[in-house]
């Protein structure tokens, strides 16, 4: 099982990878940060998709899901932000968060990609 360090790494050779973080989602900071760049802040990304798994987990109750998110998918016009909540019990609480760039990445093997990764983690 690969650490964080590891995964990080391992999330930055997919295809169009801009930038990765391990997020914990209850205080909405970055355990864990690899790429970026001076114009796309992972810390206040990270962050600010916490909202958004919070809003989810919020629909799913008020519906009364009785379901797990598998990923959420935010398509900009350039780029495809993934967001994929950890499932082992050391990870709960916490997400994968990979920013792609959309001339560059193959979103269905992203896609596959990260959830081998996120199976694979060990936090």
């Amino acid at each position: 099982m690969p650490d964080m360090d590891v995964a990080l790494k391992d999330a930055m050779q997919i295809d169009g990878a801009i930038g990765v973080a391990l997020v914990d989602y209850t205080s909405g900071m970055a355990l864990g940060i690899a790429g970026g760049t001076k114009d796309f802040d992972l810390t206040v990304a990270a962050a600010g998709n916490t909202d958004v798994v919070r809003a989810k987990l919020r629909a799913m109750e008020m519906l009364q899901l009785r379901d797990e998110i598998e990923d959420i998918l935010v398509t900009l016009g350039e780029q495809y932000h993934l967001i994929r909540p950890l499932k082992a019990r050391s990870g709960k609480g916490l997400f994968l968060y990979l920013a792609l760039s959309k001339s560059r990445a193959n979103l269905a093997l992203a896609r596959h990609q990260l959830r081998r990764i996120e199976e694979a983690i060990d936090v």
